[in-house]
């Protein structure tokens, strides 16, 4: 149901915006939200400073006051990095605990851009649609073509595409592919990307914040497929634009060779244990591992450029099930290893 109107509730939309080595970035980011929190009644910024260390810190409160920002933006420091899952639920189990929680959070990466109406966009719908427990924004490139967002559930059809990579397969398993064509109105998917993503409150009472144990990859898909799970639905609204740099933190970006960090695969292995179960992730793995290796062969036969990250047959077999067995582990946060 509505929310009816509490004039003692203040608290409409909660930001959260974490920072971890992209310092610069995440002031350009509050820089282009500037405009956009008077579009909201009751909307303030939660940034959390993610271990960077140094000056990070300092650096951004400097641009807080520098620029006027204090009377909406708060600024929490965490250390070591506790990665995206870690660092958003800071604020989230702060915010949740207080006296006035706010009706959404919303989820945005430091490194994006938000457009005009953006946020009034999401939180219009939301309070329109109450079966709608998250919802997206449409993210854009630069130069404002569409990013892939939104997204199938992943399956183990969906597997074998993403490792295949062979145009006629793609289609025939074109309606169980983790990809789609990005929709121009707003509708009902099975998961949007964390990169711009409202939460509604009651979604977190109900089914708690996010899984700390995946870290910063698949906490997203996790988080709509469980929302799902518990009754609510999940929205792509393309209304609501930002723009989305891309990888600026991790170094995952499409066009790069880099290798793939352990903690993806760690991340992508306990998605699947912990909602599908052993036989059904050993079969995905399979899946991908078969389509992968194949695809490799055909590049090799047909000499087509190698634009695979580096070493990813070896990475993924060697984080698959059936080298590290069926139990299911939090994903190994990098930062406390080099504590």
């Amino acid at each position: 149901m509505p929310c009816v109107h509490d004039p003692r509730h203040t608290m409409k939309l909660l930001v959260i915006i974490l920072n971890y080595r992209i310092t610069d970035l995440t002031i350009d980011c509050l820089r282009s939200l500037a405009p956009e929190i008077s579009s909201v009644l009751g909307m303030k910024v939660a940034v959390c400073e993610n271990g960077t260390g140094g000056d990070a810190e300092a650096r951004l409160r400097e641009a807080i006051a520098a620029n006027g920002w204090a009377p909406w933006t708060e600024l929490t420091a965490i250390h070591p990095n506790r990665g995206f899952t870690g660092g958003n639920n800071v604020v989230i189990r702060k915010w949740m605990a207080s006296a006035d929680p706010p009706d959404y959070f919303l989820l945005l990466n430091a490194d994006t851009l938000v457009k005009p109406g953006a946020f009034k966009t999401l939180v219009d719908f939301m309070d329109a649609h109450p079966r709608t427990g998250v919802a997206g924004s449409r993210l854009e490139w630069p130069d404002g073509s569409p990013q892939g967002s939104p997204h199938r559930f992943t399956s183990i059809a969906s597997e074998l595409d993403r490792g295949l990579q062979l145009g006629i397969v793609s289609k025939l398993l074109a309606r169980w592919g983790a990809n789609m064509p990005t929709p121009s109105e707003a509708c009902q998917v099975d998961w949007v990307g964390g990169t711009s993503m409202i939460i509604r409150r009651s979604v977190v009472k109900a089914i708690g914040p996010l899984d700390e144990g995946l870290y910063t990859y698949f906490d997203d898909i996790d988080y709509c497929l469980n929302a799902k799970r518990a009754g609510w639905q999940t929205w792509f609204v393309p209304e609501s634009k930002v723009t989305h740099l891309g990888g600026a933190s991790t170094g995952i970006v499409d066009t790069s060779r880099k290798r793939i960090p352990a903690y993806w695969f760690q991340a992508r292995r306990r998605f699947f244990l912990k909602n599908y179960g052993s036989l059904y992730t050993a079969l995905a793995d399979a899946a991908f591992i078969v389509g992968f290796a194949l695809w490799r062969l055909r590049r090799l036969i047909q000499r087509k450029p190698d634009t695979d990250p580096a070493h990813t047959l070896f990475d993924f077999i060697r984080n698959s099930v059936f080298v590290t067995g069926f139990a299911l582990r939090d994903v190994e946060n990098p930062a406390l290893r080099r504590e």
